[in-house]
């Protein structure tokens, strides 16, 4: 892809003053799209970079940022749904006010979003939707049951999403990140009784022997999102380092 990509076209990402939604929205405005960001704490967003508070639990919020930015730049192409909250435990470790919390940002939030948004991307005949999903979706993760449920089913919003809007010109699709080197992540192992063993297993896990980057799974998402990508709707891009795909054998071994 080149500079200019995506010049002439505009894009929404929502969770975009961090981690991976950031590099996303300073991928696309590097490729020439005018961004705006929707955050919670939009306060360190900076050029060229718009951004505007949205909480995506928040109908009317998320409607009103929606609508105040798509009549700032223009009009709407392309909309990231980044926006998403973790959780640790068993099904047993999670009660029902955290349950709800989480299914409420990581799958209601991409909804709220969307139907904001759909008007304006079928005004320019069409568009693109990216959805951040998760390996938690495809694969058994131990103490990840709240949040595999919440990626699991973004993973089937991806899919039914992009059968209801394909005819009229609106591709939707997802990414599947691994485990990505984010300020959450480290906040995580931080918290763990050994943080380098932990970060050490995490690594391991992951068959390339490293952490995905941010800007990896940015890379991902801004292609998606690209005319590159025009013949591509219901698909699952795992950026995972080989985790869901590749079984290899221990070191050492033939």
């Amino acid at each position: 892809m080149t500079a200019t990509e995506l010049a002439g076209r505009t894009a929404l990402v929502t969770g975009g003053a961090s981690g991976i939604g950031r590099a996303t929205a300073e991928l696309l405005a590097a490729r020439g799209a005018l961004v705006t960001v929707l955050d919670l704490d939009p306060s360190t967003v900076t050029g060229p970079l718009l951004a505007r508070r949205a909480d995506v639990t928040d109908d009317t919020e998320v409607r009103t940022a929606v609508a105040a930015a798509v009549e700032e730049m223009g009009g709407l192409d392309i909309l990231v749904n980044n926006a998403g909250i973790g959780a640790q435990g068993t099904v047993e470790d999670n009660d029902d006010t955290q349950w709800q919390r989480v299914l409420d940002v990581n799958v209601l939030g991409i909804v709220r979003t969307s139907r904001a948004a759909l008007p304006h991307l079928r005004a320019r005949a069409g568009g693109a939707i990216v959805n951040t999903c998760s390996i938690a979706a495809t694969a058994g993760l131990p103490q990840r049951a709240l949040y595999s449920a919440s990626k699991g089913a973004v993973l089937s919003l991806t899919l039914a999403m992009a059968a209801d809007h394909v005819r009229e010109g609106v591709r939707v699709n997802c990414v599947n990140p691994g485990t990505v080197d984010t300020p959450w992540v480290g906040r995580l192992l931080d918290a763990a009784p050994d943080p380098a063993a932990e970060r050490a297993a995490l690594q391991a896990r992951q068959p390339t022997g490293r952490l995905v980057t941010a800007a990896e799974v940015a890379a991902a998402i801004a292609y998606l999102a690209s005319p590159a990508a025009g013949a591509t709707t219901g698909t699952a891009l795992a950026v995972d380092g080989g985790m869901q795909g590749l079984r290899l054998r221990p070191e050492g071994n033939a």
